[in-house]
Order: structure tokens, then sequence, then C-alpha cells
């Protein structure tokens, strides 16, 4: 489960509002304001549906690992990996290149 500061930092790093993340969640949007800023939580199936809409949006949380604690980040989109794999081909064939 995650929670309302991971939620925000999530929100904030795929580049989505509240009313966004709340149409695709179907949660409330004044439920997640006052989850994001700790005043309440919903129930674990609205944290649920939220956690879900994020990590469609491109988040992806990291669990806590004792003290290093929990977190989020990117995933690479579907466009941004094609792109790194054309950069990888790029090049051409390795040969030799002692310059006589």
């Amino acid at each position: 489960m995650i929670t309302g500061s991971l939620c925000k930092a999530a929100r904030a790093l795929v580049g989505v509002s509240r009313f966004k993340l709340a149409a695709n969640s179907k949660v409330h949007i004044r439920a997640v304001e006052l989850f994001e800023r700790g005043i309440s939580a919903p129930d674990d199936a609205a944290i649920a549906a939220l956690q879900s809409a994020l990590e469609a949006l491109g988040a992806i949380f990291i669990p806590e690992e004792g003290s290093l604690g929990a977190g989020v980040r990117l995933k690479f989109n579907r466009s941004l990996t094609e792109r790194i794999g054309t950069l990888e081909n790029e090049g051409g064939l390795a040969a030799k290149d002692d310059v006589p």
C-alpha cells in the first residue's frame, strides 16, 4: 500500500493533476487531496485504485527495504525504449580500427 506522500510524489513525477488522477482511479478528488495532505486515508480499495492508476501512468513504486525507505520512480515508456534500442544499434558492426 502506498502512503499519501508517495501518492503525491508519483503524481508529480507522471505530471498529472489531482483531477486527472481522481478521474482515472474513480476516487473522489477530495479524498485524493486529504490523502496526499496526510489528513485522512481512504479505504484500502481506494488506495489500491490510486496506486493502479499511477502505475498505468508510468510510476513504479519501490518497496521499503530496511532503513532505505519506500520510493517512487518513472518507468521507461515504449517510445523511449525503442529510441534507446535504435541508438544502441546505430554504430554498425564492430571492426578493427587500427590506424596504419
